[in-house]
């Protein structure tokens, strides 16, 4: 539903002082601790570089442990 048109309605006078001050108060930011501390290791991205590191460790202890087999092997015959 709409309002009923009022034609003699006043409009709405803008005031020509100057524009106020915002009435929001925000606090200063907070310092940001440098270093290792800024870091956020619980974040998606490190989420991701902590899970390749991880399968490029396995990949490489799982090849460590094939050519040892095989130094094994090939001193048994």
């Amino acid at each position: 539903m709409s309002k009923p048109f009022k034609p003699n309605k006043q409009t709405v006078e803008l005031e020509s002082a100057a524009p106020r001050p915002s009435r929001i108060r925000r606090d200063p930011a907070p310092d940001q601790p440098k270093g290792l501390a800024s870091i956020d290791w619980g974040s998606r991205e490190w989420e991701v570089r902590f899970a390749v590191a991880g399968i490029i460790f396995f990949a490489l202890a799982i090849t460590a442990v094939v050519i040892d087999l095989g130094q094994v092997v090939s001193f048994l015959q």
